[in-house]
């Protein structure tokens, strides 16, 4: 080797000897917080992992709880943390109550359920609006589902305007959910039915070419 190539060599490893000296510290630190971070990190996985394994746990129980007719049930729903298993566990209580005939409490149960989620904001209205309606608050129902464009929620608004004696009305609302209804729908032969029961005509879809 030359003399030249090791001088190089000594004059490289000095200049890495003092980049380390200059900046060890910050360069074993940085190495620290990298692996704090990695660690930080694996446990709050491991957190999260925990949490939804006890929170899917509770809900079990509580669904048994609804399930089986326990009293504890409905404050074993109410124990559940806000969330889409509070929300499914308080379905399930609801429909269980409407089964018991205890329709103010279903009421009540669907009123107390608060969720972001729009499509479970829906149906939870949609099964409120349609107990409203059999529970003779059809103008309730209505102002619950104003808004609402779903084909569901147009038909639960004619079942409302025909507990009113609004025929008419309710003939719009259950062509207008017809319109919006998929031609193999399951639902179609009970609106149609229901729009004949208002006085109305279904018009039957076009044959597709």
């Amino acid at each position: 080797m030359a003399i030249d190539d090791l001088l190089d060599e000594h004059e490289q490893s000095e200049r890495v000897l003092s980049w380390l000296r200059a900046n060890g510290a910050g360069l074993i630190g940085g190495i620290a917080l990298g692996l704090a971070a990695i660690g930080g990190w694996k446990w709050w996985g491991n957190h999260q992992v925990e949490q939804n394994a006890q929170a899917s746990a509770q809900y079990q129980s509580a669904v048994d709880a609804v399930q089986s007719k326990d009293k504890a049930a409905e404050a074993k729903v109410r124990a559940l943390p806000d969330g889409m298993y509070r929300t499914l566990a308080a379905l399930e209580l609801a429909k269980q109550q409407v089964e018991a005939n205890q329709g103010a409490a279903a009421i009540a149960t669907l009123r107390g359920i608060k969720t972001d989620d729009a499509a479970m904001a829906g149906i939870v209205s949609q099964r409120l609006a349609r107990l409203l309606v059999e529970t003779k608050q059809p103008a309730e129902a209505l102002k619950l589902l104003a808004q609402s464009t779903q084909p569901l929620a147009i038909e639960v608004r004619g079942d409302a305007q025909l507990a009113l004696g609004k025929q008419d009305l309710a003939r719009k609302e259950y062509t207008d959910a017809l319109a919006k209804l998929d031609e193999a729908s399951p639902r179609r032969r009970l609106l149609e039915l229901k729009l004949t029961e208002a006085g109305g005509t279904p018009v039957k879809p076009e044959a597709k070419s």
